[in-house]
């Protein structure tokens, strides 16, 4: 299985965001900010904000690509529909949820067997989770206590979208997210702009 494995802080501070969500990611930024503020071309920013929706997402070339193809075959916003199949896959959701304290760690859970959806074992991260799908902890691993205090205490994302149960240890994808509900920091109409040259 393919991995990002690049230094997550030294992303933040190439895109200028924390994409990672760690309260240090952006610390170093001043000293990085002279490379940061320097020219870039019109192909250059389409790139970047490329890159920066993959390493948000943790997703590598091949499979973005795939979900590229299928929003640009789409009758909907391309733009869009890109995001909501990136924010549905399961390790995101396991992270948005608060299982996991980052996407790399939910990824790993799901790899690792610890996520059901609707009752059922998945161990595929990038799973579409459809509308009304219940994603939960399995029942053995809810003593755990790393699991336990990242649900209990992660309180990071409180999106509209997703209704968090903490009595059962899950969380439920209510809806399709809106554009301005995702907490990320990207333009999408250059991704769009980038592909369809």
């Amino acid at each position: 299985m393919a991995t990002q494995t690049k230094p997550r802080f030294k992303l933040c501070r190439r895109f200028g965001v924390n994409i990672c969500g760690h309260p240090k990611a952006l610390n170093r930024l001043e000293k990085a900010g002279r490379r940061i503020n320097k020219k870039i071309s019109n192909y250059g920013i389409q790139l970047l904000e490329k890159q920066k929706l993959k390493a948000y997402y943790g997703v590598l070339e091949k499979q973005f690509a795939r979900y590229m193809q299928k929003a640009l075959n789409s009758r909907d916003v391309s733009g869009l529909v890109l995001l909501k199949a990136l924010e549905c896959r399961l390790d995101n959701l396991v992270y948005r949820i608060g299982f996991a304290n980052s996407i790399r760690q939910a990824r790993q859970m799901v790899n690792h067997g610890h996520i059901q959806v609707n009752g059922k074992r998945v161990d595929i991260p990038s799973y579409a989770v459809a509308v009304g799908d219940v994603v939960s902890l399995q029942e053995k691993f809810r003593n755990n206590e790393m699991f336990v205090s990242n649900f209990r205490d992660l309180r990071s994302f409180n999106l509209p979208y997703i209704e968090k149960n903490y009595d059962d240890f899950s969380g439920t994808l209510l809806r399709q997210p809106n554009r301005e509900e995702l907490p990320i920091e990207v333009n999408e109409i250059h991704i769009i702009e980038l592909y369809s040259r």
